[in-house]
C-alpha cells in the first residue's frame, strides 16, 4: 500500500467486513434488530478455569457455547490447543463439530509466541514467524482473524515503530491467506488507546485492525487509561470487540463498565459485527458470569435498537 490511511478509510474497510459477517450471523441469532445493533459471540477465555482444570475439552467448546448458552459464534484461545496448530486431523475435528452445530469460528486469540515488537530484530522476526502456524490454523477453521499482542520495550515512539514493524510483516503473511491480524489492548503501552491507534497508522496495511477490550486498560500497577476514551480511539480500526465483564450489581449491570455507554461508542463507530463475551470474574461461576454478560448485552441491544 502507498500513502497513509485515514480513520475514515479504516472505518469504511471495517464496516464492510462487519456487514458481511453480520449477514451470515443474523439468521442464527434470529434477531430482527441485529442489523442495526450487533451480534454476540463467546470468547473461550470465559471458561478458562474449566479448560485448565480439564473439566472441559477444547473440542467441546462449540457444543458448550451453543448448547449451554445459545451462542453460535466462538473465539478460540491458542493455549487450549497449543500443540495442535499444525495437526490437521485435530483441527478437522474442531471444524466439523462447529460446522455440524452451525457454530461460526471467528478468530484465534494468540499468546505466548514472542514479542512482535521485540527490540532485537532476530527475536522480532522469530515472533512473527511463530504466528504463521496460527494464521494457517485460523484459515483452516474458517476464521476471519487471529488476535495478537503488540508487546515491545523502550521509549514510547520507539515501541510504536518496533510493534508496527513486526505487525506489518505478519500482515503481509496473513494477506496471502485472506486473514486479518487484530491487536488487543492487553497491558503496557498497548493499553494506551492513543499509542495503539498510532501503531495502526504506522502499520498501514489493510489486514491490520484492533480488538478493543472494555476492561484491559491497565498501563502498569495502579495506572489505568480511561476505558471509554480508549475504546473510542480504537474503534475506527476495530474488526472485533471484547465485552470484558468481572462483577455485576443487583440490577445485572457490570459494576466496572457502563455497557450502555460503551456500546453506544461501539455502534457510533459504525461497528455492527460480533461482540465477544469475555467473563473474567470470580464472584460468579464461569457459566453464571457468561449468562449474566449475555443478558446484559441483550438488554443493552434492545435499548439501542
Amino acid at each position: 500500500m502507498s500513502g497513509k490511511r485515514t480513520r475514515r478509510e479504516y472505518a469504511s474497510t471495517s464496516q464492510a467486513g462487519h456487514a458481511a459477517g453480520q449477514e451470515v450471523g443474523a439468521d442464527s441469532e434470529d434477531e430482527s434488530d441485529t442489523a442495526a445493533t450487533f451480534l454476540i459471540s463467546l470468547a473461550q477465555w470465559s471458561l478458562h478455569r474449566a479448560f485448565n482444570s480439564g473439566k472441559l475439552d477444547n473440542l467441546d467448546f462449540a457444543a458448550t457455547a451453543k448448547g449451554e448458552f445459545g451462542i453460535e459464534a466462538v473465539e478460540y484461545v491458542n493455549q487450549f490447543f497449543i500443540d495442535k496448530a499444525t495437526d490437521t486431523d485435530y483441527l478437522g475435528q474442531m471444524k466439523k463439530r462447529a460446522d455440524d452445530l452451525g457454530v461460526k469460528c471467528l478468530l484465534i486469540m494468540c499468546d505466548g509466541e514472542g514479542r512482535l515488537g521485540d527490540p532485537d530484530a532476530a527475536a522480532r522476526l522469530q515472533a512473527v514467524q511463530n504466528h504463521y502456524k496460527w494464521i494457517e490454523a485460523a484459515k483452516f477453521l474458517g476464521c476471519h482473524s487471529i488476535r495478537v499482542n503488540a508487546a515491545s520495550e523502550g521509549e514510547y515512539d520507539e515501541q510504536q515503530k518496533l510493534a508496527a514493524d513486526g505487525l506489518r510483516k505478519l500482515c503481509e503473511f496473513a494477506d496471502t491467506h485472506g486473514l486479518d491480524v487484530l491487536v488487543e489492548n492487553h497491558g503496557g503501552l498497548s493499553s494506551n488507546g492513543q499509542w495503539l491507534s498510532g501503531v495502526m497508522r504506522l502499520v498501514d496495511h489493510s489486514r491490520i485492525g484492533t480488538l478493543p477490550d472494555f476492561g484491559n486498560f491497565r498501563l502498569k500497577d495502579d495506572q489505568w487509561y480511561d476505558r471509554y476514551q480508549g475504546v473510542e480511539e480504537l474503534m475506527p480500526y476495530a474488526k472485533a470487540v471484547s465485552a470484558k465483564s468481572n462483577v455485576f450489581d443487583d440490577a445485572g449491570n457490570e459494576a466496572e463498565t457502563d455497557y450502555l455507554r460503551m456500546m453506544k461508542i461501539v455502534l457510533d463507530a459504525g461497528y455492527h459485527g460480533y461482540v465477544g463475551i469475555e467473563y473474567e470474574g470470580s464472584e460468579l461461576g464461569e457459566a453464571e458470569g457468561i449468562a449474566a454478560t449475555k443478558a446484559l448485552l441483550e438488554r443493552v441491544r434492545g435499548e439501542l435498537a
